[in-house]
């Protein structure tokens, strides 16, 4: 009978924004998409889109999941369209920076994450970077598919 629940249960729309869609909103979709089951539908968008980072996209495929065919979009795709959550991940203060989005949302949440495409070093260092802000991430929206998925 819980099983049917489920089955008839509207997925939550989730929309990433971060300011060039290119590393934090690129690996939060795609690991929504892959945490999130049946529960969740993700996007993501930038304020001024670039492309997909070949770093993030290296580092979400060390962790089992595959972002390559993902595109940078940008946040005006989106207008006028209704989302449970939009989530902004700018960090380091550059929360205004961060790209609004206009359209119908039941909750805008803002998690702050620092930008791994401003890491310095070797190509090494810069993974290490890359990793620690996936892992954050992750470790975020598993807190997030657990609390929102009572609602």
């Amino acid at each position: 009978m819980a099983e049917e629940k489920v089955g008839l249960m509207r997925k939550k729309r989730v929309l990433f924004l971060c300011t060039t869609n290119s590393c934090r909103s690129q690996m939060a979709e795609g690991i929504l998409r892959a945490a999130g089951g049946n529960g969740f539908e993700a996007d993501s968008a930038g304020a001024k889109p670039a492309f997909v980072h070949p770093l993030a996209a290296k580092v979400m495929a060390e962790a089992g999941i595959d972002i390559s065919s993902q595109e940078s979009k940008s946040v005006s795709q989106f207008q006028g369209l209704a989302f449970d959550y939009v989530i902004t991940l700018c960090g380091d203060g550059a929360r205004d920076v961060c790209p609004a989005f206009i359209g119908k949302m039941k909750h805008g949440l803002h998690w702050d994450f620092p930008d791994p495409a401003e890491a310095e070093g070797s190509e090494e260092e810069k993974l290490e970077v890359f990793r620690k802000v996936r892992d954050q991430i992750k470790a975020r929206l598993e807190e997030f598919v657990k609390e929102s998925g009572d609602e």
